[in-house]
C-alpha cells in the first residue's frame, strides 16, 4: 500500500511539474543598455528592487499594464513598465512578469536601461523618461518558408493582413490597443496576427510604432512563414499556426443583464461623476498653465520684434487680409485652385486684385494656436526677409479662419524633381549645387542672422520650394522653434518633424537644437547627390538607409558611387566629394560633431577650409553595434536582426505654445 501511494503521490508530482512547465512564460529576447552601469549596492539597485517588486504586484491589476516610478534619492530614479499580451490571463500575466523581474538583471546584469520580451508580456525598466519608443528592437522569425512560387501573393497578402491587425489595434474600442486577425491564404494555409501597443501611447505614436515593424518584415523575415517585430512600445507577429489564445480574443464579453433585479445606476452614478469632476479640473488646470505660458512666450516676441505697446501696430495691420479678399483670390477656395495638404491643412493658389499670385495656407480649424500667438508669429515670420526663405505677405484672422499668406512659388518643392526618374534630370550639378547653397545661406540666416535664432525642425526636400529660376525657397515654418537669446538646447516631450531627416537625438530623447537642422540639412545634401530618399534604401540591397550607404562607399573610397547616375559627365568631381564629406560630417550621431551652419558656408564657398575626416554616421534603419543586442533565442526562432525606423513621411504641426 505505501508503494501504492508513493507511486500514486510521484505521478501527482510529475503531472503537476509537466503541466507547468506546460505554461511557462516563454523567453524570446532582450536588450540592454551599452556603457551605462550602475553599481553594486547603491541606491540605483534598491530602487530598482523595489520597482520590479512593484511590478510583480500589480501585474494581476490594471488590465495588463502598469507603468509607474521609484525614487529614494535623487537622481537615483527608476521608472518601469509591463505590458502584458490582450489575450492571456491575470494569472499567466502574473507569472510572465514575474519571470520576466526575476530574469531581466541576470540578462542585463547591472544596465541603467533594460528589455526582455516573452511571448506573453513585456518588461523594461529604465532610469531616463520613456521617449525612445520605437528603437531599440528585435525581429525574430521561423526556419520554414513560402514556397517561391507562391512568395509574391503571399507577400501581399501578409502585408495587406497586417495592415488590417494593426489599424484594428490602434483603434480597438477596448482601449487596450491589441487585436488578432485570421486570414485564409490558401486552402491549406491560415494565417494567424497579433499587434498590440503600449495602451498609454496616442493614435499617432502607436501608428509610427506598428508602421516601424510592419516595414521591418520585408527586410528581415522576407518569405518567412512565421515572423515577429517586437519593440518597445508596440509587438507584431504572425504565424501559420494558431500562438494566443484563440477563444480568449473570439468572445465577447456579455453586457450586463438587468433581469437580475438590481439596478446599476448607483453604481455607475458613483463611477462617473468623480470621473467627470476630475477631468474638468484637468482641463481647467491645462487652460491656465497654456494661458500663462502663451502670455510669457508672446511677451518674449513682442519685445524681441517690437510688436509690444502698439509700436508696430500700423505694421501688423497692414499684414492683415480680410476673409472677402482671400475668399475672390481663390475663387473661394475651390478645388481648382488647390495645390498642396497636410496636416497643417490645405494650400490653395490664388490672385489678388493687383494680379499678384499668393499662396494661403489655410490651417485647419482643429488647431488650438491662440489668436494673439497666431498674430504675434505671423508678425515674426513676415519680418524674416531672405532670398532662400519663402516670403510671407500676410496673414487673415476671422472668425474661427486662420490663414497665413505667401508669395507663390511657381515651380513645386524639390522633392517633385528630385525624387521623380523623369524630372531629376532637369536638375544638372551646377543646379543642384545652387540649391545645396541657397539652402545653407536659408538655414544660417535663421540661426544666427535673423533677429532670433530659430531652429526649423523640418528641413526636407518637400519643405524646399523652387522659384521660376529654381532658387532654392525654405517653407513651412509651422514647427519651428524660437531660441532665446541665453538657450542653446532644448528638452520636449512632443516630438514633431520627419523620420528620416530627425536627428538621433531628438527623435529618441526629444533634444533639439541647431544642430538638430544641421543633421538634416545633411540627410538632404546627401539626397540632393545621389537623387534618393533617405527613407527609400530598406528595400535595397546595397545597404540599411542612404547615409549607412554613403559612408560604406566613403570607407571603401568610392564615394562617387552614391552619385545620381543622370549626372555621370556633367558634374565636379571635387565639388561632389566636398558635398558628401560635409554631408556625413552633418549626420555624426553626437551633435558636437556636426559643424555649424557658419561654417558650412565657408566649406561650401571656400576650398581651403579643412574638413575633419567623419565617423560612421547615425543611422535609423539600422541597430545598434551589435554587442549591444542580448539575443535569447528558441531552437527554432534562432535568427534576429534590427528594426529599422519607420519609413512614412508624416508631419505633425505643435500646436502648443512652443
Amino acid at each position: 500500500m505505501g508503494i501504492s501511494k508513493f507511486a500514486l503521490f510521484s505521478l501527482f508530482a510529475f503531472l503537476s511539474f509537466a503541466i507547468a512547465a506546460e505554461v511557462a512564460p516563454i523567453y524570446s529576447s532582450s536588450y540592454c543598455t551599452d556603457g551605462s552601469s550602475y553599481r553594486p549596492n547603491t541606491t540605483f539597485q534598491t530602487n530598482l528592487n523595489v520597482l520590479l517588486s512593484s511590478l510583480v504586484s500589480n501585474a494581476t491589476l490594471h488590465n495588463g499594464f502598469y507603468l509607474t516610478n521609484i525614487s529614494l534619492g535623487t537622481p537615483n530614479e527608476v521608472k518601469g513598465i509591463f505590458l502584458c499580451r490582450g489575450d492571456v490571463t491575470p494569472s499567466d500575466c502574473q507569472d510572465c512578469v514575474t519571470a520576466a523581474a526575476r530574469n531581466i538583471t541576470h540578462h542585463c546584469p547591472n544596465q541603467t536601461e533594460s528589455i526582455i520580451w516573452y511571448d506573453q508580456c513585456m518588461l523594461r525598466y529604465s532610469n531616463s523618461s520613456f521617449f525612445n519608443n520605437i528603437v531599440p528592437g528585435v525581429n525574430m522569425m521561423s526556419d520554414e518558408n513560402v514556397s517561391n512560387s507562391d512568395l509574391n501573393q503571399f507577400n501581399g497578402f501578409l502585408a495587406a493582413t497586417l495592415n488590417d491587425v494593426t489599424r484594428d489595434a490602434v483603434n480597438s474600442a477596448s482601449g487596450k490597443k491589441f487585436a488578432t486577425k485570421e486570414a485564409n491564404f490558401s486552402p491549406s494555409m491560415k494565417l494567424y496576427t497579433l499587434a498590440q501597443c503600449s495602451p498609454d501611447l496616442s493614435t499617432f505614436d502607436c501608428t509610427m510604432c506598428f508602421q516601424s515593424a510592419v516595414s521591418s518584415i520585408p527586410t528581415c523575415c522576407d518569405g518567412k512563414r512565421g515572423a515577429r517585430s517586437l519593440l518597445p512600445a508596440c509587438n507584431l507577429r504572425y504565424e501559420d499556426y494558431p500562438f494566443y489564445n484563440v477563444s480568449a480574443v473570439s468572445t465577447q464579453p456579455e453586457l450586463p443583464s438587468s433581469s437580475s433585479g438590481k439596478s446599476n445606476i448607483p453604481i455607475i452614478v458613483a463611477i462617473v461623476i468623480p470621473i467627470v469632476v476630475a477631468m474638468a479640473l484637468f482641463i481647467v488646470g491645462c487652460c491656465f498653465l497654456r494661458r500663462r505660458a502663451s502670455t510669457k512666450y508672446n511677451t518674449f516676441i513682442q519685445d524681441s520684434i517690437g510688436v509690444g505697446d502698439g509700436a508696430d501696430f500700423t505694421d501688423v495691420e497692414s499684414l492683415q487680409f480680410d476673409l472677402a479678399t482671400i475668399d475672390a483670390a481663390t475663387n473661394r477656395f475651390s478645388d481648382e485652385n488647390k495645390i498642396g495638404q497636410g496636416g497643417f491643412g490645405v494650400v490653395y493658389k490664388g490672385i489678388l486684385p493687383n494680379g499678384q499670385e499668393i499662396a494661403v495656407k489655410r490651417l485647419s480649424v482643429t488647431s488650438l494656436q491662440g489668436v494673439v500667438e497666431f498674430r504675434t508669429e505671423a508678425v515674426l515670420v513676415a519680418k524674416l526677409q531672405h532670398r532662400n526663405l519663402v516670403r510671407l505677405l500676410g496673414f487673415c484672422l476671422e472668425g474661427q479662419e486662420k490663414m497665413l499668406v505667401y508669395e507663390y512659388i511657381p515651380n513645386k518643392s524639390l522633392d517633385h524633381f528630385l525624387f521623380d526618374p523623369v524630372k531629376q534630370r532637369e536638375l544638372d550639378w551646377s543646379r543642384r549645387y545652387k540649391i545645396i547653397v541657397g539652402i545653407a545661406r536659408g538655414i544660417l540666416y535663421l540661426h544666427e542672422d535673423s533677429q532670433l535664432r530659430i531652429i526649423h525642425r523640418d528641413l526636407k526636400a518637400s519643405n524646399v520650394l523652387l522659384d521660376e529660376n529654381m532658387n532654392p525657397k525654405i517653407s513651412d515654418f509651422g514647427m519651428a522653434k524660437i531660441f532665446q537669446a541665453d538657450q542653446t538646447q532644448v528638452n520636449t516631450g512632443r516630438i514633431v518633424g520627419t523620420y528620416g531627416y530627425m536627428s538621433p537625438e531628438y527623435a529618441m530623447r526629444g533634444q533639439f537644437s541647431v544642430k538638430s537642422d544641421v543633421f538634416s540639412f545633411g540627410v538632404l545634401v546627401l539626397e540632393i547627390v545621389s537623387g534618393k530618399k533617405n527613407t527609400d534604401f530598406y528595400q535595397s540591397n546595397h545597404a540599411n538607409d542612404l547615409l549607412s550607404y554613403a559612408w560604406k562607399n566613403w570607407t571603401e573610397q568610392k564615394p562617387l558611387e552614391i552619385l545620381d547616375p543622370t549626372l555621370q559627365g556633367s558634374y565636379s568631381r571635387n565639388e561632389v566629394i566636398r558635398c558628401i564629406h560635409m554631408g556625413l560630417l552633418c549626420v555624426q550621431e553626437n551633435p558636437s560633431d556636426r559643424p555649424s551652419m557658419a561654417t558650412i558656408g565657408l566649406m561650401l564657398n571656400s576650398y581651403s577650409v579643412t574638413m575633419s575626416m567623419p565617423r560612421e554616421p547615425a543611422s535609423f534603419l539600422r541597430g545598434r553595434t551589435p554587442n549591444r543586442l542580448k539575443q535569447g533565442l528558441d531552437s527554432d526562432q534562432s535568427t534576429t536582426c534590427s528594426i529599422p525606423w519607420s519609413v512614412n513621411e508624416v508631419s505633425i504641426t505643435e500646436v502648443h505654445p512652443r
